[in-house]
């Protein structure tokens, strides 16, 4: 089995189960996060949870065994568990130094993950993660072996923490029509026991665990939510339950960015104070929005833990990204889909309007509208991703229109065919965090000048 090397994207380690991701490098990583727990904390006790994927439960008890050894409390998720729901834990767990999550979030099935969670309750920084690389393969912690591994169910805190949240009896008085679509997701038997413990009625489908994702990808978006239905609601979390997604009662997926527009303008309405931190590819909209609320915003590189960073820095009104990664300054610093959902189905039901209103009068509110989309590059080798992102670096004109601006955050970012001071056009080229990819997102206000820009991305692409 081969080992490769083990590198970490902007949240953590995936791999191909039985390829990269094996048992020999899980107890790589595993001895090196122990190592680095000896070296930052007087803390022993370590959590661990695993999504529904094949063999995340046996690395995660593959794991727990190799912390015990270490002498480490290691209480381990008796059952699936979100993500969010173990990083919660991580913050009100005694003596906690941290958590270990076995997932690959939305990856295909044949990917499985491994990633650490400090004690404050989000990402680990690129700090620890570089830490942590830097201890593979290196001395192993010294083995103790008093260490022990207790089984626990972690979503009791985590329930009373959300109802802490979400105002259910709005969403109870109000019966909103919905359908949760479990999309064979860790979100089961957490998101439907929240709704039910509240007296919610909901409809619901795919609510068991399959590694197979039903021969899909554990993605909320459109093409993965199938189940639609007039007049109804359809919500569904990615394979960890960190990521949402929703889709109107006229059968439309609305996009995170929209969502995050209404849900910023719903949480100033009702007092929320702070900063709206967003990453570079969020749409524009959430600017206009923002500076008509008076909300300053900080914009980050790609990934929540960019995100996370800011918000333990800065009262946080809204975090999110355009992937469908959501919290708040009230939560924890991670993204949370299930709480995302229940954020949306709140806002829903205080309005007393259908979802497919408040995006209209979003709009409105914001003056304008743009349609974004993403062209995925596969890229061969370095070499070839190096002279791509250097043709697109020499770029000054884009589809006639003239760049008057770049932001290098994260990759770079081209905005043109500008209108007024509150809106613009621009392409967001980076590469992925977690394949062997570069991405070019795009933003514009017409469906034409879209398929135009598209074109122009592919052309340049051919020319190489």
């Amino acid at each position: 089995m081969a080992t490769g090397k083990i590198k970490f994207g902007t949240d953590g380690f995936r791999g191909i189960i039985a390829d990269d991701f094996t048992f020999e490098n899980v107890k790589k990583i595993t001895n090196a996060i122990a190592e680095y727990i000896f070296e930052t904390s007087s803390d022993k006790t370590v959590l661990i949870g695993y999504d529904p994927r094949f063999m995340a439960d046996k690395f995660a008890h593959f794991s727990a065994e190799i912390l015990a050894d270490f002498g480490f409390k290691v209480l381990l998720s008796s059952k699936v568990v979100p993500t969010p729901v173990i990083a919660y834990a991580a913050t009100v767990e005694k003596d906690c130094a941290g958590a270990v999550m076995f997932t690959a979030s939305h990856n295909p099935k044949e990917y499985l993950g491994i990633k650490f969670i400090p004690n404050y309750g989000g990402p680990a920084t690129k700090e620890m993660t570089d830490k942590i690389v830097s201890l593979i393969d290196t001395k192993n912690p010294e083995l103790k072996n008093d260490g022990s591994i207790i089984e626990k169910d972690f979503g009791e805190e985590y329930f009373k923490h959300i109802e802490s949240l979400i105002d259910f009896n709005v969403i109870k008085s109000a019966a909103p029509k919905f359908i949760y679509d479990g999309l064979y997701s860790a979100s089961i038997g957490y998101f439907d026991t929240l709704l039910k413990r509240n007296g919610i009625d909901f409809e619901s489908t795919n609510l068991h665990y399959d590694p197979d994702f039903g021969g899909g990808l554990p993605e909320p978006k459109e093409k993965y939510m199938h189940h639609k239905k007039e007049g109804f609601l359809t919500f569904a979390n990615d394979g960890d339950a960190d990521r949402y997604g929703v889709i109107d009662e006229k059968g439309e997926y609305i996009s995170p960015n929209i969502i995050m527009a209404i849900l910023l303008k719903y949480l100033s309405g009702k007092d929320f104070r702070g900063k709206m931190i967003k990453t570079v590819g969020v749409s524009q909209i959430i600017d206009i929005v923002s500076k008509k609320l008076g909300i300053e915003t900080i914009t980050t590189p790609v990934g929540f833990k960019w995100l996370s960073e800011k918000m333990r820095e800065n009262d946080t009104i809204l975090a999110g990204e355009d992937s469908g990664g959501l919290s708040t300054g009230c939560h924890i610093p991670e993204k949370d889909g299930i709480f995302a959902n229940l954020l949306i189905l709140e806002a829903v039901s205080s309005s007393n309007k259908p979802l497919y209103e408040l995006k209209d009068e979003i709009l409105k509110f914001a003056g304008t509208e743009f349609l974004q989309d993403r062209v995925d590059i596969k890229l061969k080798s370095d070499e070839e991703k190096k002279a791509l992102m250097e043709q697109f670096s020499q770029v000054t004109e884009i589809c006639g229109h003239k760049i008057f601006d770049i932001l290098k955050i994260d990759g770079v970012k081209f905005f043109f065919d500008k209108k007024d001071n509150n809106s613009s056009s621009w392409i967001l080229m980076r590469e992925s965090g977690t394949e062997p990819l570069l991405r070019f997102y795009i933003e514009t206000g017409s469906k034409e000048n879209l398929e135009k820009i598209k074109e122009f991305i592919k052309n340049k692409v051919a020319t190489l």
